[in-house]
């Protein structure tokens, strides 16, 4: 398995990693996670990220307030 499988797997098998994207750009991955504290978003981190090893940065915004959510798509 190479490194970019392994990441895929890491993040598709962790249970606050809601929805998981490969993206081109920036970044390579954009993930939406929920956790319930700071510390449980630490804790997290410190195991998709740090300990992975092939991690060479991450960036982390919070929502402030949910607009609009939905992953309906419709039909024209």
């Amino acid at each position: 398995m190479d490194l970019l499988d392994a990441v895929k797997a890491r993040l598709a098998a962790g249970p606050e990693v809601q929805q998981c994207y490969y993206v081109t750009g920036e970044a390579d991955f954009m993930l939406v996670i929920i956790v319930q504290t700071m510390a449980d978003y630490e804790a997290l981190t410190r195991r998709l990220f740090f300990d992975a090893g092939n991690v060479k940065r991450f960036r982390t915004l919070v929502v402030m307030d949910r607009v609009k959510v939905g992953l309906g798509v419709p039909l024209l």
